[in-house]
């Protein structure tokens, strides 16, 4: 797509929170070359999700528009963790844990992304040879008064809860990224705002021309809720488990769709559907007025977002399935069945995660605990609960998740 800046702007404009500054912008598309843009993914779980895809539909869009996009995984600064909204130190991962994770991100990134328009990057490339001195002239190029008014390091300060200094180097990291890249813009979630100011600043130290900045909204998890005529909760986020994986197969990714408020559900349609404004605002009057049941236009969205990830016939078997099991209370026809050996009765949670049920026996009594699990057909609410051997049991996790489990006492 060729366009003139005038018309490139008044695009990259549309569904954005801060652009900083237009007139900086307007200049830099003016010069007829490609800009670099970029946007930085720390791999601190193996999982891209729904609420990454609102700056990567921006990417594409850039992409469309001609210009450089760079994927940059932050397998460096991922050792560190990003503190943004954090009110403690973020552990550190592994070198092996951030490899993996950013492998994973490639294949993700591509359902919506142009790979042939797509530059992949690693910040390790640069950030690992940085020496002493190196690092000490990165951190004069910012102050200590400037790093606090950071309002997650304020309120850690204000409470008296631990700051470590290396999370003061991660903001200085990623505007360093800016400066190896000679970045044009740099795109991220709206809380990402004082990171990438960093970035503007950093670049002036080193006699480059500042980045411009561009931020999208931040999209709620899927347990947030509408109150007082808002959506109040938590970004998505895989630590938080509130989370729709671009990974998810068709029926988890559909069934979680479906499980959102209401309200949330329209916050979904502005940020992740293909609809125009004027087609959803359309929609959402016909909800109000009583001429289509919000369950329906939950499931429009639903089908919408998992034929995009997987295809049309998956995104239809999903629906056949959830409108099975939900609304005529059916249990599935394709359970599968699990053979767990155990001469002793068998913790529930841990046949659980044996059976591909929840992803540990951790998370398996929390869900138990919170009501998540029946046992043919029974609530069951203690974190101890056990199976007894010699016995078949059709276990269900959630609303969606079913495993016939046989608990087989090893031969003697």
């Amino acid at each position: 797509m060729s366009l003139p800046p005038e018309r490139q702007l008044e695009t990259i404009r549309r569904g954005t929170v801060d652009l900083i500054n237009e007139r900086e912008l307007l200049e830099k598309l003016r010069r007829g070359r490609p800009l670099v843009v970029k946007v930085g993914f720390d791999p601190t779980a193996p999982d891209l999700h729904l609420g990454h895809t609102v700056v990567m539909r921006k990417m594409r869009q850039l992409q469309d528009l001609g210009h450089t996009v760079v994927f940059l995984i932050g397998d460096f600064t991922g050792r560190i963790g990003d503190p943004t909204g954090r009110t403690r130190t973020r552990p550190p991962l592994s070198e092996e844990e951030v490899l993996h994770n950013a492998e994973t991100y490639k294949t993700q990134a591509f359902k919506i992304l142009d790979p042939a328009r797509t530059v992949l990057r690693r910040n390790s490339e640069w950030l690992a040879a940085l020496s002493g001195a190196d690092v000490v002239r990165l951190a004069a190029q910012y102050t200590v008064a400037r790093i606090l008014e950071r309002e997650d390091f304020a309120r850690r300060l204000r409470e008296n809860r631990p700051i470590s200094i290396h999370e003061f180097l991660y903001p200085l990291f990623q505007a360093y990224d800016s400066v190896a890249l000679r970045c044009d813009l740099e795109m991220g979630g709206q809380d990402q705002l004082f990171n990438l100011v960093v970035g503007r600043e950093v670049m002036k130290g080193y006699g480059l021309e500042p980045q411009c900045i561009l931020t999208v909204p931040v999209l709620e998890g899927t347990d947030a809720r509408e109150v007082e005529g808002r959506i109040a909760g938590e970004k998505m986020s895989k630590s938080l488990g509130n989370y729709v994986a671009l990974d998810d197969p068709p029926e988890e990714m559909y069934g979680k769709l479906m499980s959102v408020c209401d309200g949330l559900m329209w916050r979904y349609y502005e940020l992740l559907s293909a609809l125009d404004a004027g087609a959803i605002r359309t929609l959402r009057d016909d909800v109000a007025a009583g001429r289509v049941h919000p369950r329906d236009a939950k499931a429009r969205l639903a089908f919408e977002l998992t034929e995009r990830f997987h295809s049309t016939e998956a995104a239809r078997a999903a629906a056949e399935r959830f409108d099975r099991v939900h609304r005529s209370h059916e249990t599935p026809d394709d359970v599968e069945e699990h053979r767990l050996l155990s001469a002793a009765p068998l913790r529930l949670s841990r046949a659980c995660a044996q059976a591909g049920l929840a992803s540990s026996g951790s998370e398996a009594q929390r869900l138990i605990v919170a009501g998540g699990v029946e046992v043919d057909g029974r609530r069951v609410a203690d974190k101890d609960a056990t199976l007894e051997p010699g016995r078949t049991y059709l276990v269900r996790v959630g609303k969606r998740r079913f495993a016939r489990i046989a608990v087989v006492p090893p031969e003697t």
